[in-house]
């Protein structure tokens, strides 16, 4: 069984010893735990002194949790010699009460429209070798009264209106420039994030490039990652008008020109053409150009995958981009495509770790919740990483039951005049550890 305590040495310069040996008992509880994952679940799976005053003091105390993270992942998750991207996005949590810290209404991918409940917004790093998602900061989205106010407005004014309350074509009368330079909150929240998670590495790590989904395939964002010294790569809507350079002759007079015909998706001249690939009866077609926005200040390295259908001849595309214009094609489609990898850790969180069903709502027990369970994520992938020396096929699942599998062994024990031998031990252990297990190394009954 492993030791939680000796693991979480590494964190000892963030947080007190007294604070760190309930991290202990509680982590210990999450992986033996069946259940929802709250305060008084993990109280009545915890080891000594682990009673429910204690979780509740431990969920109400301030701790530096990005400190913590950093800390983890420098000493058990790092490996040199390893590239590494910083990945960002938002996880929605529903939650069906009326005083939690933060309620709000968010949309949600999973129903395709606004819910009720908690948003946390997740940094995260990627290893482009273990193709494996770490993460390594989270704060809760708190939108201000501005913010909600401005997002009513874009919604309001999405809506049809009939002819008689249309506005009148061409600019208001009065109307300002707005700053292009200006970002908006939620980005200068993202920014702050990362600056401060930039300056905890200090250099640690060499980060050139931020990956964000299609929601910051936008100019603003843009100039975000700019300003923090990284490169963007995202995703522009489908309908983006993209135009070609412009290579015409000077007309004498005034700026050079910048752009040329716009982009036709259907007939993308063959000079771009990079790789063609045909699965069955779908061929997929990729492109890339250094192309302009009218809405982006500087050229954009794009790349265009076009699937055709050859038996209907229907087609569909998607169009990613990135600042660094050398990026190659490949490496730009598979670092978007790592990006993926943070959402398995908000799967797994949700899944096993309570971030969907802690019930705290103070902000100081809910900050302390959200980024327990992604603590967690981190955390199981370190003790798998142990377990899957003779057990390659060991999961999340196989972990949990073998710490309960413990947890019932140690309590049975207790209550016996004499402790088994060594031995003996050992093979009690392995035996109901495998009761609860998906993945054996060997059966744990023989037959008959």
């Amino acid at each position: 069984m492993p030791d939680i305590l000796a693991l979480f040495q590494c964190l000892h310069p963030g947080v007190p010893a007294a604070t760190l040996r309930q991290f202990s008992r509680v982590a210990f509880a999450m992986l033996a735990m069946t259940g929802r994952v709250t305060m008084l679940g993990i109280s009545r799976w915890a080891a000594r002194g682990g009673s429910y005053r204690t979780v509740q003091r431990f969920f109400y105390t301030l701790i530096p949790w990005a400190t913590l993270f950093w800390l983890f992942f420098r000493q058990h998750l790092y490996r040199s010699g390893d590239a590494y991207l910083l990945a960002g996005d938002e996880v929605v949590v529903t939650k069906a009460g009326k005083h939690t810290y933060g309620l709000d209404r968010f949309f949600a991918s999973l129903y395709g429209k606004s819910v009720p409940g908690l948003a946390f917004f997740t940094l995260s790093l990627i290893s482009t070798q273990e193709r494996r998602s770490f993460p390594v900061g989270i704060e809760q989205v708190v939108r201000t009264a501005a913010e909600k106010a401005a997002s009513k407005a874009r919604a309001e004014a999405k809506k049809p209106k009939p002819p008689t309350q249309r506005r009148p074509p061409g600019r208001p009368k009065g109307s300002r420039n707005q700053p292009q330079g200006t970002l908006s909150p939620e980005l200068l929240r993202i920014q702050a994030m990362i600056e401060a998670l930039l300056q905890r590495i200090a250099g640690f790590i060499p980060l050139a490039y931020l990956v964000l989904d299609g929601h910051f395939g936008n100019h603003h964002a843009l100039q975000m990652a700019l300003q923090c010294h990284l490169h963007l790569i995202a995703k522009l809507r489908c309908d983006s008008a993209l135009y070609l350079p412009y290579d015409g002759p000077y007309g004498g007079h005034g700026p050079r020109r910048k752009y040329g015909r716009r982009l036709d998706y259907s007939n993308i001249p063959e000079q771009y053409l990079k790789e063609t690939t045909v699965e069955g009866h779908l061929q997929t077609r990729i492109y890339q150009a250094q192309l302009r926005h009218k809405e982006f200040a500087q050229p954009l390295n794009v790349v265009i995958i076009v699937k055709t259908n050859l038996l209907t001849q229907a087609w569909a595309h998607v169009i990613l981009f990135s600042s660094d214009l050398g990026l190659p094609y490949d490496k730009l489609m598979d670092y978007y495509c790592l990006r993926f990898q943070i959402e398995f850790n908000f799967r797994d969180a949700k899944q096993y770790w309570g971030l969907e069903d802690f019930m705290n709502v103070t902000p100081k027990a809910v900050t302390n919740a959200a980024n327990l369970a992604l603590f967690m994520v981190n955390l199981s992938y370190r003790l798998l990483r142990d377990f899957r020396q003779s057990d390659p096929d060991c999961s999340v699942l196989d972990l949990k039951a073998d710490c309960r599998g413990y947890k019932y062994v140690d309590q049975t024990i207790k209550m016996l005049p004499e402790k088994p031998e060594p031995v003996l031990l050992a093979q009690i252990f392995h035996k109901v550890a495998c009761l609860g297990r998906i993945h054996t190394v060997q059966p744990c009954f023989s037959p008959g």
